[in-house]
């Protein structure tokens, strides 16, 4: 009988992996998103194709599958944030070899990793805000191993004074929450297509997000010509309405112009993805 527990963990950690991944791998052909990569082609982006964000995808679910092994009925505390950090920066590693060095998934596995862990936490179920309060309380808590370099995320968010995606996970994914998830139920409510539902749940991200990939390649003016294209989108009803695929097509083609590309939209897009699938019995493709 001791057996048990660790039979439902380790069975719950590979349920969570290949869940984590699998999003990862829908949010890569989720079409047509604005300046990024897709089942089109490759957006804005010269080194990156489908191809190679699903290798990159795949490579990560010995990563996700530990995080939640090693996190299970844990409680948040210091050693725990440290071991997650750890295998985070491992679990890079393995993307970065899988892809020959490009960055695919940076961000998702910031975002992805904490929220595989706190359900894990949780013993593989909770509701969504509870998930996402256990990442934010992970979160706050330091890391003395994390690298001291700036990545362009960091850069971005000191050079034009915004949050990134630290501050996203601390504030328990308030673009996710407030806005992706509520956006994503109510799209379908109202009869739109899984499709159409996920782009209009990223259209709600990309309204407000400072997001630092934009801000990387197209500064202030890229930024704001995302949130006003995807606000432009919405309110023509969203991507289930000729109007609103018009306005997602004019938005495609600014960002193309502009060499943008939200990838931390993106992010925060799987991970909408994964607390939508984990939380609610809807497992429609």
């Amino acid at each position: 009988m001791k057996l048990l527990p660790q039979i439902a963990a380790e069975g719950g950690a590979f349920r969570l992996a290949h869940t984590a991944t699998q999003c990862l791998i829908d949010e890569a052909r989720l079409s047509p998103k604005p300046g990024l990569v897709d089942s089109r082609g490759n957006g804005a982006h010269h080194d990156l194709t489908l191809e190679l964000m699903e290798r990159s995808a795949h490579s990560l679910t010995p990563t996700f599958q530990a995080l939640a092994q090693q996190s299970w009925l844990q409680p948040a505390n210091v050693a725990l944030r440290q071991t997650i950090g750890r295998l985070g920066r491992e679990g890079e590693q393995q993307m970065m070899a899988a892809t020959d060095g490009v960055n695919t998934h940076r961000g998702a596995i910031w975002a992805l990793g904490l929220l595989v862990s706190a359900v894990a936490m949780c013993g593989g179920e909770g509701s969504a805000r509870a998930i996402a309060n256990i990442a934010a309380q992970l979160a706050t808590l330091p890391d003395d191993a994390a690298p001291k370099v700036f990545s362009k995320g960091l850069r971005a968010t000191h050079r034009y004074r915004v949050p990134g995606a630290r501050e996203e996970a601390q504030q328990a994914f308030p673009h996710i929450m407030r806005l992706a998830l509520p956006q994503l139920h109510l799209s379908r409510q109202r009869g739109s297509s899984e499709t159409h539902a996920r782009l209009d749940a990223l259209m709600a991200i990309m309204t407000s997000l400072s997001d630092t990939c934009v801000l990387s390649r197209a500064g202030l003016e890229g930024l704001e010509a995302m949130r006003h294209g995807a606000r432009a989108v919405l309110r023509a009803g969203g991507v289930a309405h000729p109007d609103g695929q018009q306005r997602l097509a004019e938005l495609d083609r600014q960002m193309l112009a502009l060499n943008a590309s939200p990838g931390g939209a993106a992010d925060l897009l799987a991970a909408t993805l994964f607390l939508d699938r984990i939380t609610t019995p809807y497992l429609a493709n």
